[in-house]
């Protein structure tokens, strides 16, 4: 059985001064906190065991906001990065965690949405052998890990932050991997600017043999919401698809409740313990079955 770690560490400097007080993955994307959305994608792959990584001073919040879990039908545990020194470290952190299993990361500040997101997830974390990652066109993707390609279309290599990308096919912050990552990530040495890099994982895969690249078409929205400017897009886009739709975006209680992990009785119990407001009166809804 696969497991899942978000990755809620880091000082998030670029959102100063919001993030002086509570961690950048606690803030809120319109009326949820951040990191409800890396968290409903993984439970969308079908994972019910999630390691939720921060820092020392921030991992009681997040204790206080998603307990163990047990109340949607999933297990919640948690486990200190006490400084950030790349995202590698997620697995060097939570490898007693994986034990021998596979394992999904999902950085804790990227948000996904789109027609056909839960069969790719479901797909990559069926996918018993290997690493699967995802390519996303963009349009500026020196920011990113960029992917390479040969004349045949095939992932010749990742590079990190390039001047000049080969490509403008970068890797969104969701990974799937075999236990081989626990071995990979503890055998990297920091890169230049001091980071145990993902992107020298992916590469190490890719030697073998064994990288999966996966692009993500047109019909879904990757938001990185680690800037002012793109907190408020990642709100203003949750807003305006739930306004027109009259659904949630990453709502976990309606994710746990549609995959049956809880039932109509424990969906309306979990509405009626939060203050009347609309995420109540929508889970509500929902158990009373007019959603």
């Amino acid at each position: 059985m696969r497991k899942g770690i978000i990755l809620a560490g880091g000082a998030g400097t670029r959102l100063y001064p919001l993030t002086l007080a509570v961690t950048k993955q606690l803030l809120p994307v319109y009326d949820k906190p951040m990191v409800y959305y890396p968290l409903s994608v993984l439970m969308l792959a079908g994972i019910r065991e999630v390691l939720i990584i921060s820092t020392p001073g921030q991992l009681p919040l997040f204790q206080a906001l998603l307990g163990d879990g047990s109340e949607i039908g999933m297990h919640f545990t948690y486990a200190e990065q006490a400084r950030p020194v790349g995202i590698a470290d997620a697995f060097i952190v939570g490898c007693r965690f994986i034990g021998q299993g596979s394992v999904a990361l999902i950085l804790g500040d990227n948000l996904f949405f789109g027609h056909g997101l839960t069969e790719l997830v479901v797909q990559a974390s069926r996918r018993e052998r290997g690493a699967t990652i995802f390519g996303y066109t963009v349009r500026d993707p020196q920011r990113y890990g960029v992917i390479e390609f040969d004349k045949s279309d095939r992932p010749v290599r990742i590079v990190e932050k390039p001047e000049r990308p080969q490509s403008n096919c970068a890797v969104p912050g969701l990974y799937f991997y075999d236990n081989q990552v626990v071995a990979i990530a503890a055998s990297l040495r920091p890169s230049a600017r001091g980071e145990l890099e993902i992107t020298d994982v992916n590469n190490a895969y890719l030697a073998r043999g064994e990288l999966h690249v996966v692009r993500m078409g047109r019909g879904i929205a990757w938001l990185d919401t680690g800037t002012h400017e793109a907190l408020m897009q990642a709100s203003s886009f949750v807003q305006t698809v739930q306004d027109r739709q009259g659904l949630m975006v990453a709502c976990i209680e309606e994710i746990a409740y549609r995959l049956g992990y809880i039932g109509q009785a424990e969906l309306a119990a979990l509405a009626k313990k939060m203050p009347s407001n609309g995420y109540s009166q929508y889970l509500l809804g929902l158990a009373r079955g007019s959603v």
